[in-house]
């Protein structure tokens, strides 16, 4: 009994405490240009700003002012405070997709956190001042340091041998980026959508199922749906075994598919040596605006098949490319504020993307069909659609596609052969579209 009755007196007591608080005014002094100035506040006022410089307020959907209003685009979804909760619910799914399915983890994982702390009301994280937009105009602003890394680090794990033992697969790495612009020419036509030429050639590349390049391209040309593009690319790349199989089913017999084909010759490391410098070469006299991720491709390359700086080729495919691909994903994470990506021209990126991919698949299988009436060798069309570069899980699913029909039929090595050239190919059609706009834009 005389426990409650101290209860009941405590809580007599703060009420009247809190009572006074809120009507008792506080007069706070500032010197301004030397002269004292007063302004008289209550603790309620006090209490609201400080509700107001917290997150639960920031997600509420609250009369927003007007220049807040006026930097959300047009077409957004949603206001302010509810897109961010809503694109922290999207950073949540791709970490869950990452983790949980394991798709493409290195970079949806970071992209995906990066997302949730670029839509942390009031926080500004990825604005001026804050780590992200550091991290971003450092490496995705021109000139796109971080997917010329990304690029070096492939190029030091990839082994051109395959494609250099059978040129001709290369053309099946050319016949895959159709779809980039397949995608291009959609994007200018999809009716309801305001997309420039720098905008659509961005939107193409994702056919080219490349992240790196993406990011490049569109860092350079539509850095406002770099976001989007980045997040379609990577996750169309993730889901390669899951989107390719039915397409590949669709274009080929079981008979087709159980092809078996010619062992590869062995080839030298002097033919691997001469091979970067040939592609470099060729590319400066024909395509210079794409010697950027050329160049740093074989840059890497050279430093592995030279085994003369072993240590830098570990470094460059190993703990730089590690270190790059965080920041890349942090930094590209920092681009899916809700205003940019909650949008209707989101929608319209994802469905584009998917077209480009899955047309660069079908692109790839229909021309190994053609090769394949005039090859004096056999040539299985199920190779035709590793020509989009997503190295190496295209060959891998090629592979695993082909043991379906006949478990003695392995296919992965010829798989690598237009799989490493469309890595090349799409950094040429990142250099042609390049120069495309550039025309268009004089």
């Amino acid at each position: 009994m005389a426990r409650y009755i101290w209860i009941k007196r405590a809580g007599m007591i703060i009420t009247l405490l809190l009572s006074a608080w809120f009507l008792v005014p506080i007069t706070t002094a500032e010197t301004e240009s030397g002269a004292d100035t007063a302004e008289t506040i209550t603790l309620k006022d006090a209490m609201e700003g400080l509700f107001h410089s917290t997150g639960i307020y920031g997600f509420m959907d609250r009369d927003v002012p007007a220049d807040e209003l006026a930097a959300v685009e047009t077409d957004s979804l949603f206001r302010p405070g509810l897109g961010q909760f809503v694109m922290i619910l999207v950073g949540c799914g791709l970490i869950y997709l990452a983790i949980a399915h394991k798709f493409e983890p290195l970079l949806l994982l970071p992209i995906g956190f990066g997302g949730i702390l670029a839509n942390i009301p009031l926080a500004g994280i990825e604005e001026q001042g804050g780590i992200l937009y550091a991290v971003y105009n450092f490496g995705i602003e021109a000139p796109s340091l971080f997917p010329l890394l990304i690029f070096m680090g492939v190029g030091a794990m990839t082994d051109f041998g395959p494609l250099i033992a059978d040129p001709k697969t290369a053309l099946l790495g050319a016949a895959a980026q159709f779809g980039i612009f397949f995608a291009l020419i959609g994007a200018l036509v999809l009716p309801g959508m305001d997309f420039s030429v720098a905008d659509a050639a961005s939107i193409g590349i994702i056919g080219g199922a490349d992240g790196p390049t993406a990011i490049f391209l569109s860092g350079q040309l539509a850095p406002d749906l770099l976001g989007s593009i980045a997040v379609a690319a990577y996750s169309y790349m993730a889901l390669v075994p899951i989107i390719q199989p039915p397409i590949m089913r669709l274009l080929t017999t079981k008979e087709q598919r159980k092809i078996k084909m010619k062992q590869l010759r062995h080839v030298s490391r002097t033919e691997k040596i001469l091979f970067a410098f040939i592609v470099l070469g060729l590319c400066i006299l024909l395509l210079p605006s794409a010697t950027p991720l050329v160049g740093m491709l074989m840059f890497g390359n050279l430093m592995k098949e030279s085994s003369v700086v072993e240590r830098l080729s570990k470094t460059a495919s190993n703990e730089l490319v590690n270190i790059v691909t965080i920041l890349l994903g942090l930094a590209v994470g920092s681009k899916l504020a809700a205003d940019q990506f909650l949008s209707v021209a989101t929608l319209g990126i994802v469905a584009l993307g998917l077209v480009a991919f899955a047309v660069g698949t079908a692109s790839g299988i229909i021309l190994a069909h053609i090769m394949n009436r005039f090859s004096k060798d056999p040539i299985n069309p199920l190779i035709g659609a590793a020509g989009v570069s997503a190295v190496p899980m295209a060959a891998r699913v090629v592979n695993k596609v082909a043991l379906e029909s006949d478990p003695h039929n392995f296919l992965l090595m010829h798989a690598m052969g237009p799989n490493v050239s469309g890595v090349i190919g799409s950094a040429v059609a990142a250099g042609v579209l390049l120069r495309l706009v550039a025309m268009f834009a004089g």
